[in-house]
């Protein structure tokens, strides 16, 4: 089989559509559909079948995209053997990072990285849902994403998955607050107050809608907003409370902020880095992926 028709194979399946493969790929939709046929033709069973105006992929299409990711992986990783005889990792590593947890973790990570010669990043801030990783693992080297703790796993089969950290979220309240001296704070308590919380789809939005279903309390959202600073600003000036990340959050004096946990109820999300499986044979992915973890341990401590 032809590995560029493996690649293009791939490419479709990580983005769904022969049109973003093709972006994906410069090249032109029809060119894509041509190596598709083309590959169909050389395995001799159908990989595709029409799916409203697009195509997806057949049971057997899946079960080739599973090996195409390990013929490839087999082939990066016998390219990156070239790289292992460095004394040092070397070359640029493309991030996608959630805007808070560049917040959080990049100011250090940069820093880390300057310390190895040879060694570059090329940083993206993505607004990114869990659905979308997927398609941004195809873009990028690392991709440092967030879910739901209870939400579902990324799929491992096709993607490698390095933990990274689990943050709690605490409840944001404005200083005065009545229940600002409390040291947690019970859901119930919380019942009638005014919510400001994230898009729809976002991991704290989904840790939103999974208390109401565990609790029963079914919180008033008023405002959605996805940058954690804005909503600290409108918490602190009393126009609502939140649900924020506790490492993240900006509760220093004089914030007019304070972040209290949630009595009885574990409430967090999950930091993962993600990558293509047999992108860490890759000496400069897996040091990145290590001073993450590095950056994330003295974050914790």
């Amino acid at each position: 089989m032809d590995l560029g028709r493996l690649r293009t194979l791939r490419e479709f399946a990580d983005r769904g559509s022969v049109t973003a493969a093709a972006r994906a790929l410069h090249c032109t939709p029809s060119a894509v559909s041509q190596q598709l046929r083309a590959l169909q033709g050389e395995v001799g069973v159908p990989l595709t079948e029409p799916a409203g105006r697009g195509l997806r992929l057949t049971d057997a299409g899946r079960a080739l995209v599973a090996r195409a990711d390990e013929v490839l992986a087999a082939l990066e990783r016998a390219e990156s053997e070239l790289d292992t005889y460095r004394s040092a990792p070397r070359g640029r590593v493309r991030i996608a990072i959630f805007q808070s947890a560049g917040l959080m973790l990049l100011p250090g990570l940069l820093s880390r990285v300057a310390g190895h010669d040879g060694l570059e990043i090329d940083v993206r801030d993505v607004d990114m849902t869990p659905p979308e990783v997927p398609g941004l693992v195809a873009d990028y080297d690392v991709v440092v994403a967030h879910r739901d703790e209870h939400a579902p796993e990324f799929d491992s089969s096709r993607l490698e998955v390095v933990p990274l950290l689990r943050e709690p979220l605490d409840v944001a309240l404005p200083a005065g607050h009545r229940l600002a001296n409390q040291r947690r704070v019970e859901l119930a308590e919380l019942a009638d107050e005014r919510w400001i919380s994230v898009d729809f789809g976002f991991p704290v939005d989904d840790v939103m809608r999974s208390l109401a279903i565990r609790t029963g309390v079914r919180p008033v959202v008023v405002q959605r907003i996805n940058d954690f600073r804005i909503t600290e600003r409108l918490v602190a000036a009393g126009h609502g409370i939140a649900l924020l990340p506790r490492y993240t959050m900006d509760t220093r004096r004089g914030s007019g902020l304070v972040g209290r946990p949630l009595a009885g109820i574990r409430a967090a999300r999950l930091v993962e880095a993600v990558c293509r499986t047999g992108a860490r044979q890759r000496p400069a992915v897996a040091q990145v992926i290590e001073e993450l973890r590095a950056e994330v341990g003295q974050l914790t401590a």
